[in-house]
């Protein structure tokens, strides 16, 4: 497909899938990522380059960050912007698909999108009943969240800077199984280690409303175990560290966790 042909829907809506996987700053054409994607639909790295910054002229929360993006989008870039937002709970297991098809040669296969490196496809673990029950759809939306939230926040824990991408889980703020609407919203979630996340799961740490790490009654009664001094209380008032151009979490998510989990 040549570079000046016009974008197609479904082109649109794997270019869509990757503008919330990357941060603003790395919409460039010389990202491996964006290089990958581009030959893979027939573009030049340049044209995805320009498609994600024209998306971005239509995204509200860079605007009341004060960035404009790129001037140039079309009426289909904007219907599809608006379709993709107004019903994620279909359009980004759809996008999810589509963008894994393009890289992927069967259902055991799926993708990371790794800014600085590239489109990695990787193998999924042996099937439990857990995993071959859960619906398709299910799995790809969580797939993508993963995705969203350690590329948001850099791809390290945002409490203790621990980079290694195996060890580290979306954390949901509000739960997958309760709030759908928020299901897929990046600022629902927080990059943790495994070990702070089954901490946040369980109420045991929260963060406060300058986004510093509080501990439970119940962590503080282990003190002065060695490994919960280290753990936790080392990291205690320590603010949530994510790039800057990355996306906060949200206030009354936060909010809702500590009135609701938080062991206090």
């Amino acid at each position: 497909m040549a570079a000046g042909n016009r974008w197609t829907r479904d082109q649109l809506l794997i270019v869509l899938n990757l503008y919330h996987k990357l941060r603003f700053g790395q919409f460039d054409e010389k990202q491996p990522v964006i290089v990958d994607l581009a030959k893979r639909i027939g573009r030049t790295p340049g044209a995805v380059a320009m498609k994600l910054s024209n998306l971005a002229s239509l995204d509200p929360a860079l605007k009341l960050r004060g960035i404009r993006g790129l001037e140039g989008a079309s009426n289909l870039d904007r219907a599809m912007w608006e379709e993709f937002h107004d019903n994620p709970a279909d359009l980004v297991p759809l996008s999810q698909e589509r963008f894994d098809a393009l890289f992927t040669e069967s259902e055991n296969e799926s993708t990371e999108v790794i800014p600085g490196a590239g489109i990695r496809r990787i193998k999924r673990p042996p099937s439990g009943e857990t995993e071959i029950t859960r619906p398709t759809k299910q799995r790809r939306g969580q797939d993508y969240f993963r995705e969203i939230v350690l590329n948001n926040y850099g791809n390290r824990c945002a409490v203790t800077g621990l980079p290694i991408r195996e060890l580290l889980i979306a954390s949901h703020i509000l739960p997958w199984s309760s709030n759908e609407g928020q299901r897929l919203d990046v600022r629902n979630g927080i990059c943790l280690n495994r070990l702070h996340d089954a901490a946040f799961d369980q109420g045991l740490i929260s963060f406060d409303n300058e986004l510093r790490m509080i501990l439970s009654t119940k962590i503080r009664s282990y003190l002065p175990h060695t490994a919960i001094h280290e753990q936790f209380e080392a990291f205690e008032n320590c603010h949530l560290s994510l790039p800057d151009d990355g996306q906060a979490p949200s206030d009354e998510n936060l909010a809702w966790h500590r009135a609701s989990l938080f062991l206090s």
